[in-house]
């Protein structure tokens, strides 16, 4: 049984969208990454425009406008110029940082380089970013009654990762019904994988993007993610040096919780 799918650059031809071919005005348009939802983003020039189409069940490019702007003052994130939509779709065009993604073919990392800068990075969001400033959610609470809709529309254990297909929906949704305590209430980046810290020419943390869902949440909720995804795209084995990275003890009840929570939201 395969696993969900991973988003990466493109492989194969692109259709660039109208407005996207407007906005580039007869520039070179690059695409360089789609997501699982239908979602593409291209690099014109020293600026990133990324669209969502409007039959896409992804996330808001308002939503993360609105998060960019709020997290520019204390983090490393893209300078939003633009934010649109029309019948056809949304887009929302960034400035370029500099860096680039561990996971760009054209200048590969190793995965302690890669695990090494998401640790650091995390660190610096959560220390930086004040949750009493924080205007956005991302709490357990919030995110079980997204499960609860994707429940109530048919969601299959087909759709998770491996290690949650043993499980049924009704015992998946009942073992999150009793999260543990918050460790850290901390502004989490709400999707910190691997492909969304950028980092720099001598391998430290340059950056980070794809924030539309940051909030206030326990660090785990972003830790035990990140670390996670180091799997999905480096293979086993390198999990930890994210924690040690972070400057935090593996807290397997607290990963546990976390990543079944992102499997059924």
């Amino acid at each position: 049984m395969s696993s969900p799918p991973i988003a990466g650059p493109p492989s194969g031809p692109v259709d660039v969208p109208p407005v996207v071919a407007a906005f580039a005005g007869g520039g070179a348009v690059t695409p360089v990454w789609r997501n699982g939802l239908g979602g593409l983003t291209f690099r014109v020039g020293d600026q990133y425009v990324k669209w969502s189409p409007a039959t896409s069940p992804g996330p808001d490019l308002r939503v993360e406008a609105d998060r960019l702007r709020w997290a520019s003052p204390w983090a490393r994130v893209p300078r939003v110029v633009g934010q649109g939509a029309d019948e056809h779709g949304s887009w929302l065009v960034t400035e370029a940082l500099p860096g680039w993604s561990p996971v760009d073919p054209r200048r590969p990392v190793t995965p302690e380089i890669a695990a090494r800068a998401i640790g650091r990075g995390l660190r610096s969001l959560h220390d930086a970013a004040p949750v009493a400033g924080c205007p956005f959610d991302w709490g357990v609470p919030m995110r079980l009654a997204k499960a609860d809709r994707r429940i109530a529309a048919g969601m299959s254990p087909a759709e998770w990762w491996p290690e949650h297909r043993g499980l049924d929906v009704e015992r998946a949704r009942a073992k999150l019904g009793s999260p543990p305590e918050i460790d850290r209430l901390v502004v989490c980046h709400g999707d910190a994988c691997v492909p969304n810290t950028l980092i720099d020419d001598a391998g430290s943390f340059a950056g980070h993007v794809d924030l539309g869902s940051l909030g206030v949440a326990d660090r785990w909720a972003d830790l035990a993610v990140a670390a996670w995804s180091m799997d999905w795209n480096f293979g086993p084995g390198h999990d930890g040096l994210v924690y040690e990275a972070y400057g935090v003890a593996p807290d397997p009840v607290r990963i546990a919780y976390s990543r079944l929570l992102w499997d059924l939201t």
